[in-house]
């Protein structure tokens, strides 16, 4: 698709403002999961771990993880290439917002029997999240690759597809593991892994678009920036 063909006006956005809102996207990405851990450890002052990424709403974590998302969702709706990717990030970015905005249910030690509210309240942030986390698979999937078969371009575009498919995995394991109340004899429990490799996987994935990580992006041919 061609600028011309697609509506956008390359000027709206110039390709350094592009790349420096896919590297902030990126590093939140990347190091959310690992924050949220350390930091929830380190401000509780012992081995605490987490149920899943969400919970940490009730914890000392909470403003890191809700200013996490808000700014991710700032980033994506700001974000502009051509025009389906534009309305596509702007829906995810959306969707990261209402994820903060909407908590995930009370975890029983915090509020042993939920309100009604507080129930439904959770059932909208799963829906938030698993839209999402499809939004940022179908950017790795089908957005971000690059079919001019430049040998650095093939690289980039293993990447993008080993990161969708692997967020793909992740949320079907997770949806499955709660349908079947599953659950492994482990300290981080499989919701958590589950989301944690989700999100730095689209982070290395955002990364890679910046053309942040130098191992991968050098191996880029030159020429134009990819569209």
């Amino acid at each position: 698709m061609t600028h011309r063909d697609s509506g956008f006006d390359p000027q709206d956005q110039d390709p350094q403002t592009v790349q420096r809102l896919r590297f902030g996207v990126g590093v939140i990405g990347f190091l959310l999961p690992i924050v949220l851990l350390v930091g929830n450890i380190i401000t509780s002052a012992r081995l605490t771990l987490l149920a899943s990424m969400s919970a940490s709403y009730y914890t000392h974590m909470r403003n890191v993880f809700v200013g996490s998302l808000c700014a991710i969702g700032v980033f994506l709706i700001c974000y502009r290439h051509d025009r389906r990717e534009d309305r596509l990030s702007s829906l995810a970015g959306v969707f990261a917002i209402l994820v903060a905005m909407f908590p995930t249910l009370p975890p029983t030690s915090v509020t042993p029997h939920p309100t009604q509210v507080q129930t439904t309240v959770g059932i909208l942030h799963l829906c938030f999240a698993a839209g999402l986390f499809g939004l940022l698979a179908f950017f790795c999937l089908r957005l971000f690759g690059d079919g001019r078969g430049r040998p650095g371009h093939r690289i980039h575009n293993a990447v993008y597809l080993v990161c969708g498919w692997v967020v793909v995995g992740c949320t079907v394991m997770i949806a499955t593991a709660g349908v079947l109340h599953f659950a492994w004899d482990l300290p981080l429990t499989l919701t958590y892994v589950g989301e944690a490799v989700s999100v730095f996987a689209f982070g290395v994935a955002w990364l890679v678009k910046s053309a942040a990580i130098g191992a991968v992006a050098s191996t880029a041919s030159p020429g134009p920036a990819p569209a």
